[in-house]
């Protein structure tokens, strides 16, 4: 088939969860079909030929489009003046529908792929352009659900309530759109059974297939001592999105000190580009590293010695399990963190919730190299399963739907 994948950044190199699954997307896909690739470029991206040539291995062409500003006044003026989401509004930009159209007429695509709902918007031009083409939804994230969220944990805080009454007026306008997004779709594709449960919800004549998050297992081998990077404690993610904002802020003001209290030498490093300004207070904590950018987080996996997972908002899954675990690091997440995955509490990692709760899960495993060397061999194992190989295959089944 020919494809043509819409993706909402460059997908290589892969810095963070999207780009990482729309990286692996292109490796499958491009085994037995022919891709094409329209993207955004972000303004720390090169599109030079040299800087992504693996994309050109696997692309029989690549069109990007500079990504558009989308500053607070533009955000304030769309919660004003539109009842679109704000997402609906972040990656639009005239230059990519232009682009968009052009390519639908010099080619028919027999699968058009969106990759998450920044670009859902593109699907009517799709759907007026190149009526005979395919069209996927790919949704990385019941983003309904993770505004719900969103708002019930920010409402109990005081400091957080405009942040709250933003994600309470976001929830119902990303319902609509969801909706809109999904029932536009010849078929949909989530990332686990949750989301799609929830999407279901609002497109339930749909056909809606979970195909997971996975990476390059081999990318992560265990053994990669030599130029490990050692830090007691790990978390790691794109460090301006909101569920990872919130993950370490909680870690920090509620678990961080009582590990210190038992545990003063202990050291904890979060990785990951663009930490927010709400995360400038760690810097100073004893202890606490916030790197920003890195080349590689794979340094980092190989020298932590247990990884951590807080998270108390969210959807989707978060690849950063499937790559900690490909790592062999035994992990402390909250149920939230794990949503989406079929583990059990202590067989591939350690569950905690409460502040309590998980300092003792994460004390007991940095005391004992025995029980993080078992969790370590489970997690290996459970990650062959979300090897890229395995999982993207499951994208023909999707395209079956006609």
């Amino acid at each position: 088939m020919i494809i043509l994948l819409l993706t909402p950044q460059l997908p290589y190199p892969a810095h963070q969860g999207t780009s990482l699954r729309n990286l692996n997307i292109l490796r499958g896909l491009a085994e037995r079909h022919t891709v094409h690739l329209l993207t955004f470029l972000e303004e720390n991206q090169s599109d030079e030929r040299e800087a992504i040539a693996p994309l050109h291995a696997l692309c029989r062409q690549i069109t990007t489009i500079p990504a558009p500003p989308h500053g607070k006044f533009s955000r304030l003026r769309h919660l004003v003046i539109s009842r679109l989401p704000d997402m609906a509004h972040r990656l639009y930009s005239p230059v990519f529908e232009a682009a968009l159209r052009r390519l639908l007429a010099e080619t028919a695509f027999d699968i058009v792929q969106i990759e998450g709902i920044e670009l859902a918007r593109y699907g009517k031009i799709i759907r007026i352009v190149s009526p005979d083409s395919q069209l996927i939804f790919d949704n990385h994230n019941a983003e309904t659900a993770l505004q719900r969220r969103n708002f019930e944990t920010d409402k109990r805080n005081p400091r957080r309530w405009l942040a709250a009454a933003y994600s309470r007026v976001q929830m119902g306008r990303l319902a609509r759109f969801e909706a809109w997004a999904c029932g536009l779709a010849d078929g949909v594709t989530a990332v686990s059974v949750p989301d799609k449960i929830e999407l279901q919800r609002r497109a339930p004549h749909i056909p809606i297939t979970v195909i997971p998050n996975c990476v390059d297992v081999r990318d992560y081998a265990v053994g990669d001592e030599l130029n490990s990077i050692p830090f007691d404690l790990l978390f790691s993610g794109k460090m301006d999105y909101r569920p990872n904002v919130d993950a370490v802020l909680w870690f920090a003001d509620e678990v961080w000190p009582r590990i210190l209290a038992k545990r003063p030498s202990t050291t904890w490093a979060i990785v990951g580009q663009k930490p927010h300004p709400r995360l400038d207070r760690l810097r100073g904590l004893d202890g606490v590293t916030v790197t920003g950018w890195v080349e590689r987080v794979q340094p980092y996996l190989a020298g932590g010695m247990v990884y951590v997972m807080p998270f108390r908002i969210g959807s989707g899954t978060r690849l950063k399990l499937i790559e900690a675990m490909a790592s062999g690091k035994p992990i402390v997440s909250t149920r939230m963190g794990a949503e989406g995955f079929p583990v059990q509490n202590g067989r591939q990692l350690l569950l905690a919730d409460g502040a309590e709760e998980m300092e003792t899960a994460v004390l007991s495993l940095l005391d004992d190299p025995i029980a993080r060397e078992r969790l370590s061999v489970t997690a290996v194992a459970f990650a062959q399963q979300y090897d890229w190989r395995q999982v993207i295959p499951l994208f023909e089944k999707a395209y079956q739907f006609r």
